[in-house]
């Protein structure tokens, strides 16, 4: 009983400190990667123009980014359902869901003016936060708990 408890608060810790990374991402994101639409986004974007930006750069970047999330959160969800089966399957998710979100990025960017920004808004912040974490943790244990019945 005690053995397993200090395995759930070193998992637990583990846990905060990986979720403690994905908050400095996000909180030096600004220093760590290029992207011109972040101020873009802040601003009143509805009404203006896309900023000027350099397209092989900012698709660099925003891959780099999705990948450091995707690496974290991958080490969330081994952590938390200790599934090297489940992990694999979630990291296939995230490599397809990355080749589907670049791709309308790039088409979004290539081929749309600024009425689809709203599209652009929401297609970047999957690419830029680790969203699909957060859709994929309830999903799965969800999941385990069916399983289990």
């Amino acid at each position: 009983m005690l053995r397993e408890l200090l395995i759930n608060k070193a998992k637990l810790l583990l846990i905060l400190l990986l979720v403690g990374v994905l908050a400095a991402i996000r909180g030096f994101e600004d220093q760590l990667f290029y992207d011109p639409f972040s101020f873009y986004f802040k601003s009143d974007y509805l009404s203006k123009a896309f900023p000027d930006f350099d397209a092989l750069h900012l698709l660099l970047s925003m891959g780099l980014r999705y990948w450091f999330n995707t690496a974290i959160s991958l080490a969330i969800i081994f952590i938390l359902f200790s599934d090297a089966a489940l992990t694999k399957f979630a990291a296939v998710l995230y490599l397809f869901f990355f080749v589907i979100l670049v791709i309308a990025l790039f088409l979004l960017l290539r081929f749309s003016d600024a009425g689809n920004n709203f599209l652009l808004f929401n297609i970047r912040r999957f690419l830029i936060q680790p969203l699909l974490l957060l859709l994929f943790v309830p999903a799965f244990y969800y999941q385990k708990q069916k399983d289990k019945k």
